[in-house]
């Protein structure tokens, strides 16, 4: 699992939050620096120097008025830049509603009148240069949305509708992750959010509106059969087919995605076979049962299906 990059932000509020990180381990360097060296002063100093930092006035200012100056001027900047960041100035572009689930995340793309026009899962795909409205909601606890790249974090609270705004200056793939404890494998819950160019973020969006093509290899289509009469379709979609469910993430689009599991695995044939055949032993405590009933070459007919799935 690649872990998100805390500082070294592509978006203008991550630019922002570093700089108030960067400003903040100063302060805290120089009051660390300052404080050893009165220690050393305390412990080894002469008996003027040690006279001199006992004095009323040198404990009063040091150790009062110091501390107040530093830490309002702390706070002002600190309330500065939350009010600008959450401001909201700019006109998002579009909306997306982003469901925590215990531990994965449903992405749903919408439309002007707040409908559902593409739903993926774990993957959030944005164009740069363009202001993106999150509506983060939870489907069981608290959860937190976070892209330390390209913003702050935000709570997802069961029962509110939390908004937050994304942007990103740069194409790239950003990691996030789940910043609030939610149960289980919760540092296994990650997020790949891609920033595509305007152009090829509308070219994304019009191959996603279609369902994929059925396999045509032999395998593929084996897999594709299994995938239907083995339990699979019961809790996931694949549009296009009869698998329906809604408990787990949509596999419409899975074999074009970059990562498995909610950010934690490389996505190709072999890990795809791992995953369905035993995901507890990957993931321990996530709501997948295993499905080692399965021969090897049942899941590499299943993994073959789903790596086509593009």
């Amino acid at each position: 699992m690649n872990w998100p990059l805390v500082l070294d932000p592509a978006s203008a509020d991550a630019t922002q939050i570093a700089n108030l990180s960067w400003t903040l381990l100063a302060v805290v360097g120089v009051v660390f620096l300052v404080v050893c060296a009165a220690l050393l002063v305390a412990v080894f100093g002469s008996s003027t120097w040690r006279s001199a930092l006992a004095k009323h006035g040198t404990i009063l200012v040091a150790g009062f008025a110091v501390p107040v100056v530093v830490l309002t001027a702390l706070l002002a900047y600190s309330l500065v830049l939350t009010r600008t960041l959450s401001s909201g100035a700019d006109v998002p572009s579009m909306r997306v509603q982003v469901t925590g689930e215990m531990w994965w995340w449903r992405i749903d793309y919408l439309s002007s009148d707040g409908q559902t026009i593409l739903r993926e899962a774990n993957e959030l795909h944005i164009p740069v240069g363009h202001t993106v409205a999150l509506e983060l909601v939870s489907a069981d606890v608290i959860h937190s949305f976070w892209v330390p790249q390209l913003g702050g974090k935000k709570d997802m609270i069961p029962g509110r509708r939390n908004i937050l705004h994304l942007s990103a200056d740069t194409p790239g793939i950003y990691q996030g992750q789940c910043a609030e404890f939610c149960g289980g494998p919760h540092a296994l819950m990650g997020l790949t959010v891609i920033a595509h160019s305007p152009v090829d973020f509308d070219q994304w969006l019009l191959r996603r509106q279609n369902a994929p093509q059925p396999p045509k290899d032999v395998l593929a289509q084996k897999g594709a059969e299994l995938f239907l009469t083995t339990g699979c379709a019961a809790c996931h979609v694949v549009r296009g087919t009869a698998a329906n469910g809604e408990a787990g993430p949509d596999l419409t689009f899975i074999g074009a995605r970059h990562k498995l599991g909610a950010g934690i695995l490389p996505n190709n044939r072999g890990t795809l076979a791992g995953w369905v055949a035993d995901s507890q032993a990957i993931k321990p405590g996530n709501r997948m049962p295993r499905y080692n009933m399965l021969t090897g070459e049942e899941l590499q007919a299943i993994s073959a299906y789903l790596e086509q799935l593009r």
